[in-house]
């Protein structure tokens, strides 16, 4: 699917024709370079790799140097794929956000907040034990009885349990695109974008 690379900004909200105030999501989608052109002769599949960000000469790695010198263009923080597009891409080209139309719906990948080592109430949505009742101490918030008795003496896996939560890669699909400002190469799209301020996102249609 074609695509862009960007960069989430923040949330705001917009008024749609109605009145009715609408949340978005404000994304930095590109400009993206063409740095690579992948091939079903050479490669063995048909795909457009594309760069965003800059980053520093000295903090790029040679390989990196010399890949993005053969596209002509400065190193760049991120790296991802697409394929699709309407028109002929080439090595060195620009991608722009102008790719959206308003009114079209696309999908949005990014990695979400991470939270750390979490209990069942808040992983989960477990309820909790309960009342204090019957002499218990601090088992407000206690997974309790995982398992069964001697059969079949063992706790099945996908238990839900306590464990890390968050800091992992999550895709939205189907959001609105309510505003294109080419302009300013940002993306307002409808409701939330997994990912903290300035985390990177791709947005594919």
């Amino acid at each position: 699917m074609p695509g862009i690379i960007g960069r989430k900004i923040g949330m705001t909200s917009v008024y749609s024709a109605e009145g009715k105030a609408m949340p978005c999501t404000v994304i930095e989608a590109g400009p993206c370079v063409v740095t690579q052109v992948k091939t079903q002769d050479r490669d063995g599949y048909e795909a457009i790799q594309l760069g965003f960000g800059e980053r520093k000469e000295k903090n790029t790695p040679n390989a990196l140097k010399g890949h993005f010198k053969k596209a002509k263009t400065t190193p760049k923080t991120d790296l991802a794929e697409f394929d699709g597009f309407d028109t002929e891409l080439n090595l060195g080209d620009t991608v722009g956000v102008d790719i959206f139309e308003e009114g079209e719906y696309v999908s949005v990948v990014g990695t979400s907040k991470g939270k750390g080592f979490q209990g069942v109430v808040k992983r989960h949505n477990f309820g909790g034990v309960g009342q204090a009742t019957h002499g218990q101490h601090n088992r407000m918030r206690a997974p309790g009885s995982i398992g069964a008795a001697s059969y079949p003496a063992r706790v099945f896996k996908g238990m839900r349990m306590a464990g890390q939560m968050g800091n992992a890669r999550v895709k939205i699909e189907n959001l609105e695109v309510l505003k294109v400002l080419a302009d300013k190469n940002l993306l307002l799209v409808k409701g939330s974008v997994p990912g903290p301020k300035g985390s990177t996102v791709t947005i594919e249609k």
